[in-house]
């Protein structure tokens, strides 16, 4: 309200006119100022109890009055009433000023402490309004706060009305697949490897064999490690550089020593760190690694590549708990003999997919250790290269057993415990192991296992020629199908995850390689060498075989065999099923399907 403004209002008041009635004999200067000043304190009443101090704004108001009530009697500016009166005055006194002499106002009394006090250029002080802010300043937090309307306009930094802004604690991760293709997904900081390979399943409608891992790629260096499932995701995206990436594969290889522990440690390896001649029994191998207070070692040679040059050295090396260590002196063991290469608490193993023309290796068995944190230096990678793959799929497998130790056998374990209690993002756990799958005979009225494997092989015939007639009689009836049975069932299999088409032998090694060299991993595909025909891609003691699958012709049918002709088979699914029971021919049966996903 700008009273200073506003002359009329002041002359107009009620204190003004009683005081201009009684005093009429005074000048308008000494007329306005105290009787407006004294009526009002006499006339106003006080009220203490109140939040707004009345007495103290009306002082204030009559300060503002006085001065610029004055102020506008000095420039002319009077109220129509009061023109004859102040004109009356002024021509008594014209004789003795003179014509050219001009007015001169006297000079006001002094200031009030009020006035003093008064700034006109600050605002006023209300109690009301400071107690107001002071209990939203107080406002306890369980009281709701009001919501804002506009917080892309409004910031809740120092309001105490508006609540703040919930900020969220999900991290962007883009996971790509075999294939090329990316799927970015949101998780929580504290999501493990495991939930996030659980959440990949769900989304992509994938077979949850507890083989699934994430594997942290870095393209330029030429390495890959597979994540342990108990490992944050976020923390480990945090130290990769900008052109490293995360991959979703199988890994069958991931827990498979614990399965067959022999074909992983081999004797002459494993030894006690304690002594020099001691050995490990076999039955114990596993329970001494896992054991934090037990020292078992492993030893061997490793080429080492020096820094900064492309020669590798030849050293004798032990990997104990507390690092992995060469010796300075042929194979001694002696503490003042053995220097320390990396430890293995801030370090983590990775395989080198480059091959050896990169590095000048001297062998395709290499593998380096990388710090935790180093993201693009090569000069912090310690490049090792192994004299075969056992002898790498050792080292490597002994380093993970002895950093994680006991939390390896915990992730082993916990598919066992998640289906008793299942996630609500995992998928339905199938089992396709080979005890899941027996030839069974329905003739009866109730089924009976087949356990004679030539009883077998006719019931998975019959029931072929079976399917094949069924599939006549539906083409009679109109089936949609354009596909006549016998070309049927030369692409029927490439609808199965197996099957990988017109591959070359290289990437199908590759293939195996990354999903892990375990027993009976396998693969079909086109042959490069027949049209007509089809490889077999085996695992077997960590060396990959080919096996050729030929056609042949009998009474205007096309059948395939894999021995000649000897065991015939309809179509490749029933000769993959037939082989995932019996070994026949093969080294091993087929037990794990190479297979690549589309995210």
């Amino acid at each position: 309200m700008a009273l200073a403004g506003c002359p009329d209002y002041f002359l107009h008041h009620s204190n003004y006119q009683e005081s201009m009635d009684s005093t009429s004999s005074h000048r308008p200067e000494e007329l306005i100022v105290p009787g407006f000043r004294c009526s009002s304190n006499q006339n106003l009443p006080h009220h203490h109890d109140d939040d707004v101090d009345l007495e103290q704004l009306v002082n204030d108001m009559n300060s503002s009055m006085e001065t610029d009530t004055a102020l506008l009697l000095n420039n002319g500016l009077v109220h129509p009433a009061h023109q004859h009166h102040q004109h009356h005055q002024h021509h008594q006194h014209h004789h003795v000023h003179g014509q050219g002499q001009r007015h001169h106002t006297p000079p006001l009394p002094p200031a009030s402490p009020c006035r003093e006090r008064l700034r006109h250029s600050q605002p006023m002080h209300i109690q009301a309004v400071r107690c107001l802010q002071e209990e939203h300043q107080l406002r306890p937090a369980s009281l709701p706060a009001i919501p804002n309307p506009f917080p892309e306009l409004c910031s809740p930094a120092g309001s105490p009305v508006l609540s703040p802004i919930q900020t969220s604690d999900n991290h962007i991760v883009k996971v790509w697949s075999e294939d090329g293709a990316g799927k970015v997904v949101e998780i929580p900081a504290d999501m493990t490897a495991r939930d996030v390979c659980q959440l990949l399943v769900y989304k992509s409608h994938c077979l949850d064999d507890n083989a699934w891992t994430l594997v942290e790629h870095h393209p330029i260096q030429g390495l890959e490690r597979c994540l342990e499932d108990h490992e944050l995701v976020v923390q480990v995206q945090a130290s990769m550089s900008s052109d490293s990436k995360f991959l979703f594969r199988k890994n069958y290889a991931k827990y498979e020593f614990f399965r067959n522990p022999l074909n992983f440690f081999p004797e002459q390896m494993v030894t006690w760190c304690q002594e020099s001649d001691g050995s490990i029994p076999q039955s114990q191998l596993l329970q001494n690694f896992l054991n934090s207070s037990s020292c078992p070692e492993i030893q061997g040679y490793l080429y080492m590549k020096e820094p900064g040059r492309k020669s590798w050295k030849k050293l004798y090396m032990f990997l104990r708990r507390s690092g992995l260590y060469y010796s300075t002196k042929g194979t001694s063991k002696e503490p003042r003999h053995l220097q320390l290469l990396s430890d293995l608490e801030d370090s983590n193993i990775f395989t080198i997919i480059t091959g050896r023309k990169l590095h000048n290796a001297p062998t395709d068995f290499q593998f380096c250790i990388k710090p935790s944190k180093a993201r693009s230096d090569c000069k912090e990678l310690k490049m090792l290269c192994a004299e075969d793959e056992q002898s790498r799929t050792c080292w490597m497998t002994a380093f993970r057993l002895l950093k994680f130790g006991i939390v390896l056998y915990q992730n082993y374990n916990a598919p066992q415990q998640r289906k008793v209690n299942l996630s609500p993002l995992s998928a339905p756990v199938r089992s396709v192991s080979e005890n899941s799958l027996v030839a069974m005979d329905f003739s009866g009225r109730t089924g009976r296992i087949i356990d004679n494997p030539v009883e077998a092989q006719s019931a998975a015939v019959e029931e072929g020629q079976t399917w094949r007639k069924r599939g006549q009689r539906m083409n009679v009836l109109g089936s949609p199908s354009p596909l006549h049975p016998s070309s049927l069932s030369t692409v029927i299999h490439r609808t199965q995850v197996w099957f990988h088409g017109r591959i070359m032998r290289e990437e199908a090694h590759k293939m195996m390689i990354q999903q892990g060299q375990v027993d009976g991993l396998f693969l079909l595909r086109d042959s490069q060498s027949n049209p007509k025909a089809f490889v077999l891609t085996l695992c077997h003691h960590q060396k990959i075989k080919h096996f050729q699958i030929l056609p042949c012709e009998e009474d205007g049918q096309v059948f395939f065999s894999l021995d000649e002709a000897a065991t015939k088979f309809t179509d490749l699914i029933h000769l993959v099923e037939f082989y995932q029971l019996n070994r026949g021919v093969l080294p091993c049966k087929l037990k794990h399907p190479c297979t690549a996903v589309a995210l």
